[in-house]
């Protein structure tokens, strides 16, 4: 596992937030959080096998408030394999983030139909039934590719209540923008929520309990976007 800052060895911040990339194999996770962390593009990745990350470190500093410090926070960013045969270990890892990026690739209409089962997954296993995700339409650098119009995928964003940005992890268009919008997104439920007991345990809460997690149905709806 890799890391993508020089600064990982100052072991003092005061958040760790953990955020998950989600969607189908080949939409350009790994390729997005690569350009996020270093800056850069390798068109010839090898797919994730299961789960990994990369980390970095990032001042935040609430909007509209002059006089607050800025906020040491230290990124894990979660790579998960989309393939479906790894689904049962990377949905073990969704009750510990705060925060997710679900991916569907601009030049593939199945990757995009598929969004509805991703969210059905995420509302089975993450630490609540709502929690932070930012919807974004990945490779918009492939213009002459594209099969999913801005407008369509806008609408299905409204659909599910999403945030939803164009990205390219190529050309690195929004790739810091939608993870400045999920950071902002999760640092602000946190200060909000007086339970403490609704955030996953690791961010001093317990979660989604075991109890509700045997009592959700275990069935994903069929494949397809319901926009």
């Amino acid at each position: 596992m890799s890391n993508g800052t020089d600064q990982l060895n100052n072991t003092e911040y005061d958040y760790l937030i953990k955020f998950l990339a989600l969607g189908d194999s080949g939409v350009g996770k790994t390729s997005f959080l690569f350009q996020y962390t270093d800056g850069s593009f390798e068109s010839k990745f090898v797919t994730t096998v299961g789960i990994d990350f990369r980390e970095k470190r990032v001042s935040y500093k609430p909007s509209g408030v002059d006089s607050s410090r800025a906020q040491r926070v230290h990124l894990q960013l979660w790579d998960t394999a989309g393939q479906e045969r790894f689904r049962s270990l990377t949905t073990a890892f969704f009750r510990d983030a705060m925060g997710f990026f679900l991916f569907f690739d601009l030049a593939n209409e199945q990757s995009f139909l598929n969004i509805r089962n991703w969210l059905d997954q995420l509302k089975q296993h993450s630490y609540c039934e709502t929690p932070d995700i930012i919807l974004c339409g990945n490779k918009c650098d492939l213009d002459d590719m594209r099969v999913v119009s801005e407008e369509r995928a806008r609408e299905c964003a409204e659909t599910y209540g999403l945030p939803y940005l164009e990205t390219s992890a190529a050309t690195g268009h929004n790739v810091n923008k939608a993870v400045s919008m999920l950071l902002d997104l999760v640092m602000k439920r946190m200060e909000e929520v007086v339970d403490k007991t609704l955030l996953p345990a690791q961010y001093g809460g317990g979660g989604k309990t075991e109890l509700q997690g045997a009592n959700e149905t275990e069935e994903s709806k069929s494949s397809g976007c319901a926009c």
